[in-house]
C-alpha cells in the first residue's frame, strides 16, 4: 500500500495488545516497521502522557530507544508512548507522520493522524473511529490456517469451538459467581460433544484456568500450556464458533474477523468508566449481528467477517500521501 522504502518505527511500552495493533497496521501498510520500545524512568513516566519525553530516551540519544535516523512514518500505542511520538514528531522538523492508535488523553494534536474505537468520544478531521480494533489476524491468515490445520487441532470433532478467556483488567473483575457461572456454562459446552480448543491469558484467575483446563482435557479437548507455538490462529482460523470472555476488545474484535458465531460472555462486575467502553463495543458489534451472548450452548447464525484493519490503514496512506504533498 505505500512503497517498500518507506520507513517505520512502532513505539509502545512493550504491551502485546498495545504492539499487536500496531503491527497490524504497519503490516497492512506494506512497511517493515522497527520496534522501539520506551521505558521512561519517574517521573517522566508519572507525567505521561502529558509531559515531556525522559532525556534519556529523547531522539537522536546514543543507546536509547529512538536512536537513529528518524522514520518516515512512527506508529504508537500506549500512555508512555505519547511523549516519545511527539518528541520525534519535533526532532524531526515535522516530516515524520505520526500516527496514534487509541486515545491519546491530550487531544487530536497529539498526532498526525489517530485511530479511535467507535465507543471512545475523540472524533476530529484527523481521527477514525471504527467499531473493531486493528490486528493481525487477516483474512489470508485465517484461509492458511484452514488450508492446513494445525495438528494437535485437526483431529477434534466439530463443531469445534475456540474458547478465549480473558481475565481482571481495568474494566472488568471477575467474581467467584462469574468463574463458577462461566465454568459450568463450559462444561455444559463440552457435554454436547463439541470440539473444544482453549486458550487462557496471563490475566486468567488461577481458578477459571484450572476449571476450564480439567473440563477440556476431560473431554479430549485441546488446552494450550504455553508449550509449543502459540496455536491462535490456528484456533480462530478452524473454529466453527467462538467463545469469547469481553474483558478484551482485540480479543472480540480478532475474533469477528473469522465470520463465525462469536459469544460473549460479560464478568458482572464492572468498573466505572474502562467497563462502558468494553460495553459499547460488545452493544455495536451485536447490533451488527456479528457477536451474542454466551448462554453454555452453541447458536448458529452468519455476518460477514469484520476487519476494521485494512480501512484504517487505507486512511492512513492518504493522509501520509497528503503530509508528503504539502510544502514544509
Amino acid at each position: 500500500m505505500l512503497p517498500p522504502a518507506t520507513t517505520c518505527w512502532i513505539i509502545t511500552d512493550g504491551k502485546a495488545g498495545d504492539e499487536g495493533q500496531c503491527l497490524g497496521v504497519a503490516e497492512a501498510l506494506g512497511l517493515s516497521p522497527e520496534l522501539r520500545r520506551v521505558a521512561p524512568r519517574a517521573p517522566w513516566a508519572w507525567l505521561a502522557p502529558w509531559g515531556p519525553v525522559d532525556p534519556r530516551e529523547a531522539p537522536g540519544r546514543e543507546g536509547g530507544p529512538l536512536a537513529g535516523p528518524l522514520p518516515d512514518i512512527a506508529i504508537a500505542s500506549g500512555r508512555r508512548a505519547v511523549p516519545a511520538l511527539a518528541a520525534v514528531k519535533r526532532a524531526s522538523g515535522g516530516r515524520t507522520f505520526t500516527v496514534f492508535l487509541k486515545d491519546p488523553r491530550t487531544g487530536r494534536g497529539a498526532a498526525d493522524f489517530i485511530w479511535v474505537p467507535a465507543h471512545d468520544r475523540l472524533r476530529g478531521p484527523n481521527v477514525l473511529a471504527t467499531v473493531t480494533s486493528p490486528h493481525r489476524i487477516t483474512a489470508e491468515r485465517i484461509a492458511a490456517a484452514r488450508a492446513k490445520p494445525d495438528p494437535r487441532l485437526a483431529d477434534l470433532p466439530r463443531p469445534r469451538v475456540a474458547l478465549l478467556l480473558g481475565g481482571d483488567s481495568r474494566g472488568h473483575r471477575f467474581s467467584g459467581e462469574d468463574i463458577v457461572r462461566l465454568t459450568a456454562q463450559i462444561a455444559a459446552l463440552a457435554q454436547t460433544g463439541a470440539g473444544l480448543m482453549a486458550t487462557a491469558s496471563r490475566r486468567t484467575p488461577g481458578a477459571l484456568r484450572e476449571g476450564v483446563k480439567s473440563i477440556v482435557r476431560s473431554k479430549g479437548g485441546f488446552f494450550w500450556d504455553g508449550e509449543g507455538d502459540n496455536p491462535y490462529v490456528a484456533m480462530l482460523g478452524l473454529a466453527d464458533a467462538v467463545v469469547a470472555t469481553a474483558d478484551s476488545t482485540n480479543m472480540v474484535g480478532e475474533a469477528c474477523a473469522t465470520g463465525r458465531p462469536v459469544l460473549v460472555f460479560e464478568p458482572s462486575e464492572r468498573r466505572p468508566g474502562s467497563a462502558s467502553r468494553v460495553s459499547g463495543q460488545i452493544v455495536a458489534l451485536k447490533a451488527l449481528g456479528a457477536v451474542r451472548s454466551f448462554q453454555g450452548r452453541l447458536e448458529s447464525y452468519a455476518y460477514p467477517a469484520l476487519d476494521s484493519t485494512p480501512e484504517i490503514a487505507s486512511a492512513i496512506a492518504s493522509a501520509f500521501a497528503r503530509h508528503r504533498s504539502t510544502p514544509a
